[in-house]
């Protein structure tokens, strides 16, 4: 080894520098040594840089689970939305199905949205961060909407229930079933008149009857009118009661032994159906009148139609009315 890597130490007695002397082990482990050493600052280093830009492995798995939670967050709105659905389905047959039919006031859009004021509820979720703090805030305050909704909807029927319980005789002779066996081909509202060809309101329902179908009341009541009247060609009136008259139009001719004044029960036959008046083929025409003013008859349906049919109904007839409607403003420019 040459003479500039050597170390030296100063020996008073001999009064002069002499050179340090080490053997092969000392060597060893004073290089291992040095290299520990270093290994080790360099690793304590790096461990600060990377808990620095990634952080440590508490925090990352941390930020792992509140990424997880957030999704599930996600996926908890999207459910709160089907459940603000299905309830808001729930509301509109409440409203225009059975308050309808029992004669009931409708709840106000108002009332059913169940608002509240006052300060706010969810301040304490401003602790969180952004993303976090906005999805909490966002669900549960629609839980606690859906909840205040839930509420006023089992009050709803309650009074629905009381309301049946008062009025049975009523419901009696409402107007619950089909008055034939046979699917609807036309329903309630404007549609363009399948004879005259303009746009007019179909004040009923019409169903596909061969002539000769068997058509039932559909209710208790009694024969207001039975015979020819203008383009309703052959037809039957039955008055329930409480206001309500039921209409079935374009009949062939009447059951046996059915004239005005007559009590008929619900399910009782009363007529065949036929293609008299103005008619466009065989069919039968039912209306439904509260205080002599027309009402979608698929309202009245309530033995003999699922809430989904009702629904799936109501809203193919909407399409097809506006659909019309577009034609005919397309076709008139």
């Amino acid at each position: 080894m040459s003479k500039a890597n050597n170390h030296y130490y100063y020996d008073e007695e001999q009064c002069q520098f002499v050179p340090l002397e080490y053997n092969t082990r000392k060597k060893l482990l004073n290089a291992l040594s040095f290299w520990l050493i270093n290994g080790l600052v360099l690793a304590i280093a790096g461990l600060a840089v990377l808990s620095n830009i990634a952080g440590t492995p508490a925090e990352i798995a941390l930020k792992d689970e509140n990424r997880v939670l957030i999704e599930q967050l996600q996926r908890t709105e999207s459910a709160i939305s089907k459940l603000e659905k299905n309830l808001t389905s729930i509301a509109e047959m409440d409203n225009q199905m059975y308050r309808v039919i029992l004669g009931m006031e409708p709840l106000s859009d108002d009332i059913r949205a169940a608002g509240t004021g006052g300060s706010d509820p969810y301040s304490h979720f401003d602790f969180y961060s952004l993303d976090a703090s906005e999805i909490l805030r966002n669900t549960a305050a629609r839980i606690d909407q859906l909840e205040r909704r839930i509420g006023i909807q089992k009050i709803s029927f309650e009074e629905i229930k009381n309301y049946y319980n008062l009025n049975q005789e009523r419901l009696i002779n409402m107007p619950a079933i089909r008055p034939v066996n046979g699917p609807i081909t036309s329903g309630f509202g404007m549609r363009r008149h399948p004879i005259l060809r303009y746009m007019a309101m179909h004040e009923g329902v019409d169903f596909r009857a061969e002539i000769g179908t068997e058509v039932f009341a559909t209710g208790n009541g009694t024969i207001l009118f039975a015979g020819r009247n203008g383009a309703y060609g052959i037809s039957l009136e039955i008055d329930h009661g409480f206001g309500i008259v039921t209409r079935y139009a374009h009949l062939s001719a009447f059951a046996s032994g059915i004239s005005v004044g007559d009590t008929v029960e619900r399910g009782q036959m009363i007529a065949y159906s036929g293609n008299s008046g103005r008619s466009s083929g065989p069919h039968l025409h039912y209306e439904v009148l509260v205080n002599g003013r027309a009402q979608d008859p698929i309202h009245f349906m309530i033995a003999d139609i699922t809430p989904e049919e009702y629904l799936i109904f109501k809203r193919e007839n909407t399409i097809s009315s506006e659909t019309e409607i577009t034609q005919l403003l397309i076709s008139a420019d």
